[in-house]
């Protein structure tokens, strides 16, 4: 089994009379892909502020690459890059003088200009270096953010929402930059509203809810824990989906009701309802 790089005991973070988090443990592997599903306010974003030194936590250790976040926290800062929800890139500089002045935050020499080129080519973003950033499309700018934290060769990935508002064409372009980035030796760690992409892309994903994991495992573990197959039928005025281990259990039962009703696999969302009861939004 591969070693842990991310390492999470009991993190608990306060606000006043609110406990966005309330003893979250886990371990993320070197080199896979983790998916954090929670509805809003389940305390995700929280979890990544503080992982990435964003945000003190209340109580708790956090450890990246084996550096403590709360004692050592330039060391452990650099061994993550960070693509936020928002994007934070400055509008009014071009692509290239954005990753330049990440190489020069990061005390990162001439040299890693070289570097820049390469991400630019590998985000394919190199024919736009000298753009503004304000003309570039949503999927461009989300890829530079990946460029740009990526830029500093850190061990972990921290993805908050990664393709929140784009089309379904740009997404999948994101999630194969995605793919590969891992295949580069990177840990990913991503929260998402999309539940497909999570399904997609994750080795391990955990479920969130009120500040508490109530799942975690490997996707396909968590989708036949309910069964293989799903029948939705109407109930009272709206749709209730039930469970079994064939199709051919599930269409015996659909056939005897009176009401409307479809077939279909079992799904990543469907664990995700059961185990927390609620929808992502």
């Amino acid at each position: 089994m591969s070693e842990p790089v991310i390492k999470i005991e009991n993190l608990v973070k306060e606000f006043k009379s609110i406990k966005a988090l309330a003893g979250v443990s886990l371990e993320v592997l070197r080199g896979e892909i983790f998916a954090y599903l929670g509805p809003n306010g389940s305390g995700k974003t929280t979890t990544i502020r503080i992982l990435s030194g964003l945000s003190r936590a209340t109580d708790g250790k956090v450890w990246l690459n084996g550096f403590s976040v709360a004692d050592e926290p330039l060391a452990a800062k650099r061994q993550c890059g960070l693509v936020p929800q928002a994007i934070n890139l400055d509008q009014e500089l071009t692509v290239f003088e954005n990753l330049e002045i990440h190489r020069r935050l990061f005390l990162l020499g001439r040299e890693k200009r070289r570097r820049i080129d390469e991400l630019l080519a590998y985000f394919d973003l190199f024919e736009r270096r000298t753009a503004l950033v304000r003309e570039l499309s949503g999927g461009m700018k989300r890829r530079l953010m990946m460029a740009r934290a990526l830029l500093h060769e850190p061990a972990i990935l921290f993805l908050d929402e990664p393709t929140v508002g784009l089309d379904p064409g740009i997404r999948r372009q994101i999630w194969a930059l995605i793919k590969q980035v891992q295949q580069e030796g990177v840990t990913v760690f991503l929260t998402t509203h999309y539940i497909e992409e999570a399904e997609f892309l994750a080795d391990r994903v955990a479920f969130v809810d009120h500040g508490r994991i109530v799942a975690l495992d490997k996707p396909r573990i968590l989708i036949d824990s309910l069964g293989k197959w799903a029948l939705d039928k109407m109930q009272d005025g709206r749709v209730e989906s039930c469970y079994f281990a064939g199709r051919s259990a599930a269409a015996a039962y659909g056939a005897g009701l009176a009401s409307p009703y479809s077939l279909r696999r079992v799904n990543l969302e469907d664990a995700f309802l059961q185990m927390t009861g609620k929808k992502l939004k």
